[in-house]
Order: C-alpha cells, then structure tokens, then sequence
C-alpha cells in the first residue's frame, strides 16, 4: 500500500511541475488609442470687440479627449516641435511675437500601452507691449548710448540653467579679466543702442573680430568660417539691426521693474556679448550704469549670463 501511495504522489507531483511549467499568458487588454481630441484656446481678455486678446499674448489651453493618460502639446508649429507635459491637461502661453499673429497648435495624447494620437489647432493672438519707460531711457540715454562688457567684475559672463527658478550663472562664472589672454575682443567690442524715429537699432563695432564659436554656433554672422574653436575671428568687423522690445516669456523675477522686458534682436549680423544663434536677450537688470542679460544658449538647457557697462 505504502508503493502505491508514492506512486501517486509522485505522479502528482510530474503533473505539478509540467503545469508549471506551461507559459504564462497576459491580457494587455484595449490597446485603442485615444479619439475625440479638443484643443480649447482660451485667449485673455478677447471679446467680440478684441478677438485676439487684450494684448498681453496670455492664452490658456486645455486639451481633452477620450481615453487619455497622458497630454502634451507644442504652442508653436514655426518654431520646431518642443513638446510639453499637461498633467492635467491644461496649461498656458505667452506669447511675445509683437502684433496680431496666428500659432499653430499641436497636441500629443498617450493611452494604453503607449499608444498617442495627434491633433492640431490655431490660435490668433495679439501682443502689444509698452517696456517700463525707464528701460529704453537707460538703455540709449534717450537717443544713442554705447556699452561693452564689463571685465572688471567677476561673474561678467557665465553658465546655469535656463529656467524660470535659476538664481544666475550656477555652473560657470568667468572671473575678472577672464578672456583678456585668449579672446580679448569680448572686451574691445563695442554695441550702440539708438533710438530712431521709428524704432531702436544697435550697431557693432568689432575692430579685434566676434567672440564666437564657429558653424552653426555661430547663429549666421557673416564672415565666420564654417569650422574653428572659440575664439575671435577678424573677419567679423560689425553691423547693424534693429531690434525691439517684447515681453519675457520666462517667469524669473526682474531685479528692476523692467517689467519682465527682453531685448529681440533682428536678422544675423547683430549680437549682444557672444555671437550666437539666439536674438532674445532677457533683461535681469538695467540702469543707467549696468546692465545684465540672459540669453538661451546654443546648447539645449543652458542660459548665458552677460554683465555690461556703458563704454568710459
């Protein structure tokens, strides 16, 4: 009785281990991607006497669709496509492009298993923008002023990261006559900002060259070679944009009421500080005495911090 009892057992246990054996199946379940999508835009202050806005450029969004995880949305089609997360679905834009102009919209939405669905919509916006009286008057004296970069103060050019929470150059900061040995055309070179009857320019002379980085670095200045190291290059001797002032899209606070001002420079042959590709210089402080700027760098997550004085 005891063999056959063991017997049995140990065929059970044969039919344990082959069951075990056998593979597991699993139930993904509705892979349907997400339909329905609406891309509401909701422009501040528009009424049916101002369609476009009030003019400040503020929109609030708010993407809904059916069997959605997740959101993302690009608020510029012009621009490349720069997604950002809505973790609720909801979020806004300022937009600072001056006049009435027309945004191409594009939301990304995630369901199950990682399936998206993709929809697009158009916004008209109208932004005007008056900067703090005190911000044109400091920057030109009311007609023409010049200013270069000040190398007598540590921190006259630095690195951190762009975003609204950054206290300044937290990566990198030059020290006092840091560029003199290798570039010292960062100090020779002079920028002029007029005020004209009908708007602002600003003129470079660069009698030692540009303060650059070469190729596509160097935001199409002319006369700089496709290939090369930092440094100043003599075949940029200077020119002349006109440039504007428009609100700052960021959220940093402004040590001055610049009421959140930025400096947009027009077409490639002009600069502020270091060639480059951006044209967008955010004013962190202006007097008549100093000047600080921020620009995005050329690389994706870096700011550029540039101290300045008017030229003695």
């Amino acid at each position: 009785m005891t063999k056959h009892i063991g017997r049995l057992l140990f065929a059970a246990g044969v039919l344990l281990t082959l069951a075990s054996c056998e593979e597991a199946s699993y139930d993904l379940g509705d892979l349907t991607p997400p339909s329905n999508i609406q891309i509401t835009a909701q422009v501040v202050g528009a009424t049916s006497a101002t369609p476009n806005g009030n003019g400040t450029g503020d929109v609030n969004f708010t993407v809904t669709a059916d069997g959605a995880l997740a959101y993302k949305i690009d608020y510029d089609a012009s621009d490349g496509l720069t997604l950002v997360n809505l973790p609720t679905g909801k979020g806004s834009k300022k937009y600072t492009k001056l006049g009435t102009n027309t945004y191409t919209v594009t939301a990304v939405v995630y369901g199950p298993g990682g399936t998206s669905s993709t929809a697009t919509s158009q916004v008209t916006v109208i932004s005007t923008f008056q900067p703090d009286a005190s911000i044109p008057q400091n920057l030109t004296a009311g007609t023409s002023k010049t200013w270069i970069v000040d190398k007598s103060v540590p921190g006259h050019f630095g690195v951190g990261p762009w975003n609204d929470n950054s206290p300044g150059p937290e990566w990198w900061s030059a020290s006092v006559n840091e560029k003199v040995a290798c570039c010292n055309c960062f100090y020779t070179t002079t920028f002029t900002f007029t005020k004209t009857a009908s708007g602002y320019t600003l003129t470079i002379v660069a009698p030692d060259g540009a303060f650059t980085k070469t190729g596509a670095l160097a935001g199409g200045l002319p006369g700089i070679p496709a290939s090369g190291d930092e440094g100043c290059y003599a075949t940029y001797t200077g020119g002349t944009s006109s440039f504007s002032f428009i609100p700052s899209g960021t959220g940093i606070p402004a040590s001055t009421p610049s009421t959140k001002t930025t400096i947009q420079l027009s077409g490639s042959s002009t600069f502020i500080g270091y060639g480059a590709t951006q044209k967008d210089y955010e004013i962190m402080s202006l007097t008549e005495n100093t000047m600080y700027l921020r620009v995005q760098g050329t690389e994706t997550g870096n700011a550029w911090y540039l101290r300045m004085i008017p030229k003695p």
